[in-house]
């Protein structure tokens, strides 16, 4: 019988080799131990498993259906984060939206000292109300609209797929990459979905920055805006015709500077603090739980990405509503950065973090936690 034990703990060298004998057995304790260490694996298993609950039934839905989850998240959003929006760009400017000699020169806000001068977020929402009426708040929303839709329909369902496909590959040729999958793929999946949707960015920048030449004037549509920046181009003769349609993109790459690194830190910050999350319900998660988790999760992130990138958001901004088209497709990144620096300091680069942070954290929330629930909803149907 001994020798039995010991060829058994031989060819399974998990078993543990301690003995105690009783009765001139010493089978006790390697059974017991056999038991343990089947518990210990199984507790790993189902940890494992409910990690990776979410990726297995991620990959059983289609494109449609996630284009539709994340196009309902896109317009719940930004009927809802619209007035935040406003009130980070006029934050931006720091001047009085009825004030008429107010603008921007160069990349230097112009605001005359009669003109009031925004004190905070909540002083731009009392402002905007008191000059404009409560309606303003919502102030770019058609465009707000067309642009959250078509970006948000491309950039969900595109990192859901490259995150799949990165972690299967990354699974099986290179463990240790495994864990950079979500930066990878969430700064993919949002340069692809900015260069396809940039102009309507553009065009939404440029109604919420600026209203019409007439009190009561309502701002001009996307398409009109759209028209407007090409015609201002091809008044000018000594840009070309495939450089004037270069201008409906100006600024990209300052978007691209901004956007990119904040998916990269975003999605690196959610992927894991969700998973996390939904590892303490396991299998009796529910609408509720996906719903909790995912926004907790995204809020979180999405506030630290929008606080880290704020320099650049200033940057992207100022070059969009850049007037002269010459001057705005010479601008770069660093020569913006640099010039707002010189004119302002740290405080420039800053400007505007708190409506942004505000903004962004909510935004994302909702986007993030909305897609997760319809498709979890969609899974189960």
């Amino acid at each position: 019988m001994a020798e039995a034990a010991e060829t058994e703990a031989t060819e399974h060298p998990w078993m543990s080799p301690e003995k105690t004998e009783i009765n001139g057995r010493d089978l006790t304790i390697t059974v017991l131990t056999v038991g343990d260490d089947r518990h210990e694996r199984g507790g790993l298993a189902a940890s494992q498993s409910n990690e990776t609950t979410s990726n297995v039934s991620d990959r059983k839905l289609g494109l449609g259906e996630r284009a539709f989850s994340a196009a309902g998240a896109a317009f719940l959003s930004a009927i809802i984060v619209n007035p935040l929006d406003v009130a980070k760009m006029f934050a931006d400017l720091r001047c009085s939206p009825s004030c008429t000699r107010a603008g921007v020169h160069g990349t230097v806000s112009m605001c005359p000292p009669d003109c009031f001068q925004y004190r905070g977020t909540l002083d731009v929402f009392y402002k905007i109300i008191r000059q404009e009426g409560f309606s303003r708040l919502w102030r770019g929303t058609n465009a707000g609209l067309a642009l959250a839709v078509p970006t948000v329909g491309i950039y969900l369902p595109c990192y859901d797929v490259f995150r799949n496909w990165l972690e299967e590959a990354t699974d099986k040729n290179a463990p240790s990459a495994t864990p950079y999958v979500p930066l990878v793929a969430g700064s993919l999946a949002r340069s692809l979905a900015c260069a396809t949707c940039y102009p309507i960015e553009l065009a939404r920048t440029r109604m919420q920055a600026f209203k019409g030449n007439q009190i009561g004037k309502k701002p001009p549509g996307v398409w009109q805006t759209l028209l407007g920046v090409l015609s201002h181009v091809k008044s000018t003769n000594n840009i070309q015709k495939v450089q004037g349609y270069r201008i409906l993109w100006t600024g990209m790459g300052t978007q691209l500077a901004r956007d990119v690194p904040f998916s990269a830190i975003c999605w690196s910050t959610l992927e894991p603090m969700r998973r996390r999350l939904l590892s303490f319900v396991g299998e009796d998660s529910n609408a509720a739980s996906v719903l909790g988790a995912n926004f907790s999760a995204a809020f979180v992130a999405g506030s630290l990405a929008a606080a880290a990138t704020c320099p650049l958001d200033v940057a992207k901004t100022r070059r969009q509503i850049e007037k002269d088209p010459g001057r705005a497709m010479r601008m770069t990144t660093r020569q913006t950065l640099m010039e707002v620096w010189r004119e302002a300091g740290i405080k420039g680069l800053f400007t505007g973090v708190g409506p942004r942070v505000a903004r962004a954290g909510p935004s994302v929330g909702i986007v993030v936690s909305f897609y997760e629930v319809v498709k979890y909803v969609l899974h189960n149907r």
